[in-house]
């Protein structure tokens, strides 16, 4: 044997031999080691994963649009701007929150009470729609304000987007409220 392990009389190996102790494959080997059918032999069982695998990507984007994650989001709700909003509506309380368990409500005393009852209900909820007015008008001044002293300008469709999701019950708001009530946003 010679100093660098390789029988006398052999042809010396090269250097990259020497490391790993066998020749570098053909490219033609390693592509037939690493090819694959495009369409499965089992047909079912690929429709099954491929099913599985759709079902898994939808539940994490379904997750991660209730979670706020900006890549999840709708482009609704996507952007620096749009966040602001959502926590600020979320961080107070609205007066349109309580507009949908009104309406509900206005629809049970109508199929159960009598006309006069009925009536005065109407009415408070004709009011109710003139304080959710009211308070999307105020809540639109004060955010335009915010937006524009934080990022210079305001998008636009943020005011809708604002009312919208302070007529809507809190628990049922999509993304889910990433802020605690009162915890107002920079």
């Amino acid at each position: 044997m010679n100093d660098d392990g390789s029988h006398p009389g052999a042809a010396p190996q090269r250097e990259a031999e020497q490391k790993k102790g066998r020749p570098t494959p053909k490219r033609s080997q390693q592509e037939s080691v690493r090819k694959q059918p495009l369409v499965s032999k089992d047909r079912k069982v690929a429709n099954q994963r491929a099913k599985e695998q759709t079902r898994k990507d939808r539940d994490r984007a379904r997750i991660g649009m209730m979670n706020g994650e900006e890549q999840y989001l709708t482009r609704r709700d996507k952007g620096p701007q749009r966040r602001y909003v959502r926590d600020y509506i979320d961080a107070r309380f609205s007066i349109g929150e309580l507009f949908i368990p009104a309406a509900i409500l206005i629809l049970v005393v109508a199929f159960t009470q009598p006309v006069a009852i009925q009536q005065y209900f109407t009415y408070a909820v004709w009011g109710l729609l003139a304080l959710v007015i009211l308070d999307g008008v105020i809540v639109n001044y004060i955010l335009k304000g915010r937006l524009k002293a934080k990022f210079g300008t305001v998008e636009r469709g943020l005011a809708f987007y604002a009312i919208m999701r302070s007529v809507q019950i809190r628990p049922l708001r999509m993304p889910k409220p990433q802020v605690k009530r009162r915890q107002y946003p920079e």
